[in-house]
């Protein structure tokens, strides 16, 4: 998830308030105590929670050698990166080198070419700017545009009911159309997309903020790319929201609820990948297909398709590594 900073220095009481009310990660100050009488966001200031020169560096890019001496940083949590005329082939070398750089920006527009920069983008930007709507505009821009993920069909092998067992809803703070899900796996190297409890049933009202995620044990894709296992998701975390074209946001976790259900076992593949979860035997369960339609695991059959993804297995802490690790 890309990193929303605004730059209220010098003072700048309703810049800063504006940043807090639209969701930044971090306010750029010269008074963190200012900032904090206002509400509660991380500071970088000399006396903030990151403290410019211990944690954070700042750059201003005039040339190649300054553009080397940002890349050489090492030691700093987040790089800010200033270019003397906005010139995007200095951010790009620095972005191919490094995942901390904060570019600053003034506007929406430079704000759209810095996440977008060699694709992935620049770790955030931090915006320096005295128009409270451009606040707004750039954290609506960036709520709105976290990225994409290649989602590809797999083909149904093997559905198998295998007794009782702990699952878990997640909640989110969000009402999810329909469409959108979570991504979940028993191994990180292969997902299923979980559709959110959004549709009609007669049993049961529609959920639009929860998704029935599967078991404890089960991984699920976070929005830094990292996993985590479905038991361990805590209040007031995020997690990745997907809808069948691959396009992602964050969503904020306001509950989990852990019970023990019926348990049912899917088994998929799409080439040499295999993918497989366990989940809740129950009508309200749903995966997703192509064409983007919500299809219920008791009407799951073999040869159907259902939309996941492949990741790089092998998990350390929720990171990737790369060691011999074999799941199955």
């Amino acid at each position: 998830m890309k990193q929303f900073w605004v730059d209220v220095r010098p003072w700048h009481k309703e810049i800063a308030t504006t940043a807090i009310e639209s969701g930044a990660d971090a306010i750029v100050t010269d008074n963190a105590g200012a900032v904090r009488r206002l509400g509660r966001i991380t500071t970088v200031a000399p006396d903030g929670d990151l403290k410019i020169g211990t944690d954070v560096a700042e750059c201003t890019i005039t040339d190649k050698a300054s553009e080397n001496l940002a890349a050489n940083i090492r030691d700093k949590k987040f790089i800010i990166v200033t270019t003397s005329d906005w010139t995007v082939i200095p951010l790009e070398n620095l972005v191919a080198q490094s995942d901390r750089i904060i570019a600053r920006v003034k506007d929406v527009q430079e704000a759209e070419l810095a996440l977008h920069v060699l694709e992935k983008g620049a770790a955030g930007i931090l915006l320096k700017t005295s128009d409270p709507a451009t606040v707004r505009a750039v954290a609506s821009l960036i709520k709105s545009s976290t990225g994409n993920i290649d989602l590809i069909p797999f083909t149904v092998t093997k559905i198998q009911a295998v007794g009782m067992g702990d699952r878990v809803c997640v909640d989110t703070c969000s009402m999810l159309p329909e469409g959108e899900g979570m991504l979940m796996g028993n191994t990180s190297s292969a997902m299923l997309l979980v559709h959110a409890e959004t549709l009609e049933n007669p049993y049961v009202a529609p959920r639009p903020f929860r998704v029935n995620a599967g078991a404890v044990h089960a991984y699920i894709l976070m929005p830094d790319g990292k996993t985590a296992y479905l038991a361990d998701l805590a209040i007031g975390g995020n997690v990745l929201v997907t809808d069948v074209t691959g396009k992602v946001h964050p969503a904020i976790v306001g509950r989990t609820k852990i019970e023990r259900r019926p348990l049912l076992l899917v088994e998929a593949e799409a080439g040499k990948a295999k993918a497989s979860l366990i989940l809740q035997n129950a009508e309200t369960i749903r995966l997703v297909t192509p064409d983007g339609n919500a299809i219920s695991v008791v009407n799951l059959a073999s040869g159907d398709q259902i939309m996941g993804c492949t990741l790089e297995g092998g998990r350390h802490f929720g990171m990737a590594i790369k060691e011999t690790i074999v799941e199955k």
